[in-house]
């Protein structure tokens, strides 16, 4: 058995449960080098500290990464990593216990950011064992250079998908993109106020209990100036999705094939909460029901990166509401006197992988 270790008054345990993070930065740091600052949709200051001066043309994973770095070391905040957050289960007198690789956390609270970059999706279809071309998700993905003359298949709708496809279409000798459903492409800018709305569309389905599914999927992708580009080019024509994988490739039951030589699934992550599972979370329609950002099941559980939260359209949101509950919580249970801060907060953890 561990050692149990006493929470500290706000503790940050980064976890290493498949890219063990040594450093700053979160699943940003994994991002694939042409994901420049520039390309990323929107990245929301922390709180008492703007993000300025960037390099658009800088890979994101090194602008954000050492965003984090000054961030943590300007107002000293005491994150623990590389740590394992193995199982949180029920403790004694109302208290969460965090088992990880450096000890077992006693805790009144946990903040729960682990997002879903540790839990890639792979679909599963018939015959894909059998491919003797290369398979890899956007979770490894290297960048564009490494397809250059080889026959690509992009499989997943998504902006991920369309970002990857449109970028490889300039050094692969063929591209092929393949989705379950139409993509919906949406004029106009991408206001605050439709952010709001496509949120509180993924929010209701948290608060149903059923698994979340992605901001995107409500709102659709942006037509700018490069997807229009790659329209009119035919890198965007769309082809349904195959019923099987071949050796050398795909193919349709109506008798269409296409060969390959490379099959990069974007098809998305889920959440990563397998950690949770002792405390029984789980809804019968398979998701974690919650309101704003805390489970309904255990009220000491509140889940960031989760759901509506998983962009970065609601996480400041999510992140605020998150601290503002514990903290009445901490105040109701005697952890925290009525005028401190967050920061002498008592017994409070806050859980994070390379997700969050």
């Amino acid at each position: 058995m561990l050692p149990t270790v006493p929470a500290s008054p706000l503790l940050g345990v980064n976890g290493a449960e498949s890219r063990a993070a040594t450093a700053p930065g979160g699943a940003w740091q994994f991002r694939w080098p042409s994901l420049t600052y520039g390309k990323v949709h929107g990245m929301h200051a922390l709180p008492g500290m703007e993000l300025t001066g960037a390099d658009p043309d800088r890979p994101s994973s090194e602008v954000i990464g050492a965003y984090f770095a000054a961030y943590e070391d300007r107002f000293g905040l005491r994150v623990h990593r590389p740590v394992e957050v193995s199982a949180v289960r029920e403790g004694d007198g109302g208290r969460l216990l965090v088992e990880t690789s450096e000890g077992t956390y006693a805790t009144r609270a946990l903040i729960n950011a682990t997002g879903t970059w540790d839990r890639p999706f792979w679909p599963r279809y018939p015959g894909q064992e059998t491919f003797r071309g290369r398979q890899l998700h956007t979770a490894n993905y290297p960048g564009p250079e490494e397809f250059a003359g080889q026959r690509v298949l992009v499989v997943g709708g998504g902006a991920s998908g369309t970002q990857h496809l449109m970028e490889i279409a300039e050094h692969a000798a063929d591209t092929f993109w393949v989705t379950r459903s139409e993509p919906i492409f949406r004029e106009g800018p991408f206001t605050e106020e439709w952010g709001r709305a496509a949120v509180a569309m993924v929010e209701e389905r948290v608060r149903n209990g059923l698994p979340p599914k992605s901001v995107v999927s409500v709102t659709g992708l942006p037509l700018n100036d490069a997807v229009r580009r790659a329209r009119a080019e035919g890198v965007l024509d769309r082809l349904p999705m195959f019923d099987r994988i071949t050796p050398t490739g795909v193919a349709w039951d109506d008798g269409r094939a296409v060969e390959t030589d490379v099959i990069l699934w974007a098809t998305g992550f889920r959440p990563a909460v397998d950690h949770l599972a002792p405390l029984k979370l789980r809804e019968p329609g398979g998701g974690i029901r919650a309101e704003d950002t805390r489970a309904v099941r255990d009220g000491r559980v509140h889940l960031v990166g989760y759901g509506p939260s998983a962009s970065t359209i609601g996480a400041n949101r999510a992140g605020r509401a998150a601290v503002r509950s514990v903290m009445r919580l901490l105040k109701e249970t005697g952890g925290v006197r009525a005028g401190e801060e967050a920061g002498s907060a008592g017994a409070a953890v806050a859980v994070s992988v390379p997700g969050a």
